[in-house]
């Protein structure tokens, strides 16, 4: 067991070095193209020779606005329409077609500006499946308006059914009767349209399905939908002008061509990114979008890798690292917190159950709720924030076991360790707790155990671990991607087990001593 505590240690102090650097910081959104553009800046940083790391998948575009609001994340790629609906709350038609010098006197206040236009569009729409387009004669958005409640059933993405510009006003504006349905991650949307599970799905206009799949995308004949060019959003201070090589490089067909090379050629947002870049980065700097499409390799015969050969990424080891670091570096704090509060309760039978009940409620709160408060409360995305969200789900397994085991121990024999002379820590420290460690230490376990479990969510705001190819395989419906990250995540699970369970018969053996 000394040996699991040396690897916690180790990769606590590696994740907090790897931390501690002073590069711009690269956020991303969590679905296809938002990786892609994201591994594109941070590669273009990197090579006019400034450092730079990406961090994926921060969930949606409240988290991002907090993150660039505390310097958490310094630049994304974002898309003006979501700039001025989303993060100014300007709902004037006119402001919807705003130029980028009057979307920038908005954003000055803040303390952001966007820069480097990247050359295309990408609005929102909506799609129905093919089959349905024909049977209920669906060409135009408008033609939805006819359709009577549950007539179809939605698959709508969380975002969209909250945004500003999404389903909401959407609804309003064309005097819709259909409900949104639960919602359903967009990586997810595609293939459950095709399968018959919804019948519309919001998507956006350069989807790399689209013009693989048996769709049909509805026509916003009222213009609803504001212009979504897009954008790099940064904080003020940011120096641009390594970026700009990248402005009007990119149209539609250029990023549908990107997108599809991630989601149906298989390739990584990395290797998509040093192949655009490798293509244009010789193009004049006033070449257009359409011959940077030109330059762009062919990849038909790309392939995806092997499962082994994805498991065992280059960055298998990075991620085991963060994970660990997480999982101990929570572990830790709570036991630091859980044991004396446990103890507390113990000794204070009158608050037992208010203490042990306050505990049991911090375990009910959804961890993205959580995440969400705690980016909020410290200013910061990353480690720090996903490190206490994992340490507050501990708290509950190990206070309630020390109360318990400590309130298992026969009474007789605390009354003997007083009769001996001891005080009452003494008796605590040297007969009470080495009586009640058995159960004090399930409870350690099963915090250790469902903690390997929940840190994949810690992806969502950038503190990596084996969460972030499980959420990139999410966003492009990967599954292979996705195993890469469940099935080590769950070997680790199966290790903290037999680590604990090895422990406990050693202490056995040893008669508790």
């Amino acid at each position: 067991m000394t040996r699991l505590f040396a690897a916690c240690l180790l990769a606590l102090l590696s994740t907090l070095a790897l931390a501690a650097g002073p590069p711009l910081v690269v956020g991303s959104k969590r679905f296809t193209e938002s990786y892609v553009l994201g591994e594109i800046v941070r590669q273009t940083l990197q090579q006019a020779g400034l450092p730079a790391e990406h961090k994926p998948g921060l969930g949606n575009t409240g988290i991002l606005e907090q993150a660039l609001a505390t310097g958490a994340v310094d630049i994304y790629p974002e898309y003006t329409g979501t700039i001025v609906r989303e993060l100014l709350r300007r709902g004037d038609a006119a402001d919807a077609h705003a130029s980028l010098e009057q979307i920038n006197s908005w954003l000055a206040p803040r303390g952001l500006k966007a820069a480097v236009p990247l050359g295309f569009n990408n609005t929102y729409a909506l799609a129905v499946r093919e089959s349905v387009a024909q049977r209920l004669a669906l060409k135009t958005l408008s033609d939805l308006a006819r359709l009577p409640a549950g007539a179809l059933k939605a698959g709508l993405s969380h975002e969209f059914q909250q945004r500003a510009d999404g389903w909401p006003a959407l609804r309003k504006a064309y005097g819709l009767a259909l409900t949104p349905g639960a919602a359903l991650d967009h990586g997810l949307a595609y293939a459950a349209l095709e399968a018959g599970q919804v019948d519309l799905i919001d998507v956006y206009s350069t989807d790399a399905q689209i013009g693989r799949r048996a769709v049909r995308v509805l026509v916003d004949d009222r213009n609803f939908f504001p212009r979504y060019d897009a954008v790099l959003l940064m904080r003020a201070a940011v120096d641009a002008t390594p970026l700009q090589r990248l402005a009007g490089r990119l149209d539609e067909a250029t990023m549908i061509r990107l997108n599809a090379q991630v989601e149906i050629d298989g390739l990584s947002f990395a290797e998509v990114a040093r192949r655009f870049l490798a293509a244009t980065g010789g193009a004049a700097a006033t070449a257009s979008a359409a011959s940077a499409s030109a330059l762009m390799p062919p990849v038909a015969d790309a392939g995806r890798d092997s499962f082994a050969a994805r498991l065992f990424a280059p960055d298998l080891g990075r991620l085991l690292l963060q994970h660990l670091a997480l999982v101990c570096g929570s572990v830790l704090l709570a036991v630091a917190v859980g044991v004396p509060l446990g103890v507390w309760a113990w000794r204070r039978p009158r608050w037992a159950g208010g203490l042990l009940g306050v505990v049991g409620v911090l375990q009910t709160v959804p961890s993205l709720a959580l995440l969400a408060f705690l980016i909020a409360l410290l200013g910061v995305i990353g480690f720090v924030p996903a490190l206490l969200a994992l340490f507050v789900y501990a708290l509950l397994p190990i206070v309630r076991n020390t109360h318990a085991g400590l309130a298992g121990v026969p009474a007789g024999l605390s009354l003997a360790g007083l009769a001996l002379g001891l005080n009452t820590r003494q008796v605590l420290r040297e007969v009470q707790l080495p009586l009640a460690a058995p159960t004090l230490l399930a409870g350690v376990k099963t915090a250790a155990v469902i903690n390997v479990g929940t840190a994949t969510v810690a992806a969502f705001v950038g503190a990596g671990g084996l969460g972030e190819r499980i959420v990139a395989g999410l966003a492009v419906n990967d599954r292979e991607l996705m195993l890469a990250g469940a099935l080590p995540a769950a070997l680790l699970a199966v290790a903290v087990q037999w680590a604990f369970d090895t422990w406990e018969r050693s202490w056995a053996r040893r008669g508790g001593g």
